[in-house]
């Protein structure tokens, strides 16, 4: 029989990326739960109407009992998270809100299912599993030529984004601790791929030069993220759902290492190469730095890569480019 697994948050970017994965695989039943925020569409799941949507939230403790009760589900894939670092600093109290006090929602729904009073596991639950989406952000920043982020970097977030995911780490590895409930988290790099929304780099750089606009660059651009494509981090979701790592934390990341400026060139680049006519080149603007600005984000995937046959890819350049071309077409059909 197929496992009834429930992924949250899975009409977002990363999410909505798993779950086309996921089902694909024909291996499970899938839930997905989401609020549909801006940030969340349903038109990123291709396969929609071959799974259960719920529109609700991490945050409403009436609603996700009943989902529990009523689908018994067997693995929790936990991606739901207000996730933009700019609206942390201006609104941080539905960061708060949904990564702390919605992930402690999902836990302690998990663990009345799951577990007997004397928190042993209960043996239709025997498989279970709390895999918990973060990222490296957690780790704070590094300087120039220090060695990448791993499992045993500590925690020094710089933002109320990073915070509330740092925090919402802390309580899902307490629960392991505790009470032994079967969890794994991951800590992942800068995602880029189809479906993730236009406040992020990637993505507002294509729409600023396929609209011809200024592309706004904190700073002098010199910032540094590591990053990793997102059907590369998916199937290493995947891999981990499926193994019994439990307590574990893994470092996922490509070891991409880019400047923001470099990213802005690149893609601009691309459109010269493309339309010789216009240098897109001259749409890159220096904005005012974002405040607590991390400088460099590196990731260590190594434990991850020696645990596992196939290790963590980095094509950059090729996925960059199916990038664009995915919001080339995404954008001309939004316009017809």
């Amino acid at each position: 029989m197929k496992e009834n697994i429930l992924i949250t948050g899975g009409a977002g970017f990363i999410g909505s990326n798993y779950v086309n994965q996921v089902f694909e695989s024909g291996r499970y039943n899938i839930t997905v739960l989401d609020s549909l925020t801006y940030a969340g569409n349903k038109k990123n799941i291709s396969c929609l109407e071959e799974i259960d949507f719920v529109e609700g939230s991490i945050c409403n403790k009436t609603e996700l009992k009943e989902l529990f009760l009523k689908k018994e589900f067997t693995k929790i894939i936990h991606f739901a998270a207000e996730s933009h670092v700019d609206n942390s600093i201006f609104s941080p109290a539905n960061f708060i809100e949904t990564n702390i006090n919605g992930t402690f929602n999902l836990l302690e729904e998990a663990k009345s299912l799951w577990l007997d009073e004397n928190y042993n596991s209960i043996e239709k639950y025997k498989n279970a599993l709390f895999l918990h989406i973060s990222t490296d952000e957690v780790y704070g920043t590094l300087s120039i030529g220090e060695k990448p982020f791993n499992e045993d970097s500590p925690y020094r977030p710089n933002s109320p984004y990073s915070a509330s995911k740092a925090s919402s780490d802390l309580i899902v590895r307490s629960y392991f601790e505790t009470y032994h409930l079967p969890i794994i988290i991951t800590n992942c790099s800068n995602n880029f791929g189809p479906c993730q929304h236009e406040e992020k780099l990637i993505p507002k750089i294509i729409k600023c030069c396929l609209d011809k606009k200024p592309i706004p660059i904190y700073g002098n651009g010199k910032n540094i993220r590591d990053w990793i494509y997102v059907k590369d981090h998916c199937n290493a979701l995947f891999n981990l759902m499926n193994s019994k790592c439990y307590g574990e934390t893994f470092c996922l990341g490509a070891s991409t290492e880019l400047q923001n400026i470099q990213i802005a060139k690149y893609i601009c680049n691309y459109f010269n190469s493309k339309y010789q006519e216009f240098n897109y080149l001259t749409l890159i603007e220096f904005v005012t730095d974002r405040l607590g600005h991390d400088l460099r984000y590196a990731i260590d995937s190594s434990k991850y890569n020696d645990k596992f046959s196939e290790p963590i890819s980095s094509h950059f350049e090729k996925n960059l480019i199916l990038t664009i071309k995915w919001y080339e077409q995404f954008y001309s059909r939004t316009t017809e």
